[in-house]
């Protein structure tokens, strides 16, 4: 599935995309009183971008410049725009490391370079 596919209600949603941007995490409380982290980033692939919410242990395995796959994900709308969520049923999972801390920044890592100049 691309991203350009996604309309608020899908269910079971599978793709693949890289992360583009990630959010400092912050602390929220549930209407049941828990506090819980939860971080944003957004995924793109050749068709679009769309933002994911990260909870609890997926902040920190996920960073920015990993290619990530989805599963069992659904797409809902938070302020007019659609958002995907992994929810309590679905998973995120870094199907290839990026090059992490570089990718955010505007300058070209040595590493990018170098795969230009080849």
């Amino acid at each position: 599935m691309k991203i350009s596919e996604l309309k608020a209600g899908a269910s079971s949603v599978e793709l693949e995309a890289t992360v583009a941007e990630k959010s400092e995490p912050r602390e929220v409380i549930t209407k049941y009183g828990k506090r819980l982290n939860v971080a944003n980033a957004t995924l793109k692939d050749d068709t679009g971008s769309i933002v994911i919410s990260l909870w609890g242990k997926d902040i920190d395995a996920i960073g920015v410049g990993d290619k990530v796959k989805v599963t069992n994900g659904y797409v809902g709308e938070f302020r007019g725009t659609p958002q995907l969520s992994t929810g309590k049923y679905g998973k995120i999972e870094v199907v290839e490391k990026g090059s992490g801390e570089a990718a955010e920044s505007n300058e070209p890592s040595e590493e990018a370079s170098d795969e230009y100049n080849e």
